[in-house]
């Protein structure tokens, strides 16, 4: 009986262990913060799931996910056609959540919540704009007093989906960038120094006097930076929000592609904030383990039901509703 009993349990070992699935992911450091704490919590729902994540970067994920070393990616820049066609089966684009990337700031003397203009913004990432005591940033912040203090750009150095959103804003918004300098997950920058990843830059504002970089907002809340308003494309002066950031998505959540490839930075609106963006987990639609494509199913799909609840206290908005009923279709395709 009791060698019964043992071959019993040894084959309720092997079958535990060769239930348990073991996924990892590369990508995007903007929206870190959630998807940790909900691979994590699924993990801890589903015994034997484990889901890694590791925060490289946008432009590390991609290249890791065509190489086919990850079982999936996260960017905040959709992939291009090219980088789809390098992959050996079809990629499919999953918004996640929408994030906002905000001008963040460190000015000894200055408490005053800044207002940055799509002109002075172009102005300071072109080098053009090199002193906080400029007029141009003067003439939109009234009775604000600026040091003479030189202006410390601060930029990713990595492939960044954050630089992505950036660079794709200001595209739109300065003739002069978009000739010069483009968008990418990686452009030529005129001027600044690099740092690595959204934490790397929130650490570099925060410790250099003069400094402005660009970083998601909950990197700039977390961090205890301060960030300025943007004027959007109605002529309002808008701060970084779960609703603004909303607004910004309103007119695209009714006309979303069918591959979710889509850009909403500078939109209409009076309330839209205009440096915001989905970002999406780049997610094969059939994967080379079919049970590792059962746990991405049942990830997305808990995602949708469950996960959305959690994003508003990490400062992300969650996904329009016209979009997670799209989804839900979408991720059955997921095997």
């Amino acid at each position: 009986m009791t060698r019964i009993l043992k071959l019993l349990v040894c084959a309720l070992v092997l079958c535990i262990t060769a239930s348990a699935q073991s996924l990892n992911g590369a990508g995007a450091t903007f929206p870190n913060p959630i998807y940790q704490k909900w691979f994590t919590e699924f993990s801890s729902a589903h015994h034997g799931v484990q889901i890694n994540y590791q925060s490289l970067g946008s432009g590390a994920g991609i290249r890791q996910l065509i190489a086919g070393t990850v079982d999936f990616g996260a960017s905040d820049g959709p992939m291009t056609d090219e980088q789809l066609g390098q992959v050996q089966g079809k990629i499919l684009h999953i918004p996640t959540v929408l994030g906002a990337v905000v001008p963040a700031y460190n000015i000894p003397g200055v408490k005053q919540e800044l207002k940055f203009t799509p002109e002075v913004l172009a102005g300071i990432f072109l080098g053009e704009i090199n002193n906080w005591n400029d007029a141009s940033i003067a003439r939109a912040n009234p009775g604000v007093r600026f040091p003479s203090l030189p202006i410390v750009v601060v930029h990713r150095s990595d492939g960044s989906g954050t630089s992505y959103i950036f660079t794709d804003y200001l595209s739109k918004v300065s003739p002069e960038w978009n000739r010069s300098v483009g968008k990418g997950t990686s452009v030529k920058w005129p001027v600044g120094l690099g740092g690595k990843g959204n934490e790397g830059i929130a650490g570099q504002v925060r410790q250099m006097d003069g400094a402005i970089g660009y970083v998601e907002l909950i990197y700039a809340v977390q961090n205890n930076i301060s960030y300025g308003l943007v004027r959007n494309k109605s002529g309002n002066f808008i701060k970084a929000s779960l609703e603004s950031t909303t607004a910004a998505a309103a007119a695209a959540a009714a006309n979303m592609p069918a591959d979710y490839r889509v850009s909403i930075t500078n939109p209409d609106g009076k309330n839209a904030y205009p440096i915001a963006s989905f970002t999406w987990l780049l997610i094969p639609q059939q994967s080379k383990d079919p049970s590792k494509g059962k746990v991405l199913h049942d990830f997305l799909q808990w995602m949708l039901r469950d996960g959305q609840s959690q994003v508003t206290a990490l400062t992300y908005a969650p996904l329009p509703k016209e979009v997670v009923r799209k989804l839900q279709s979408t991720i059955n395709t997921i095997h």
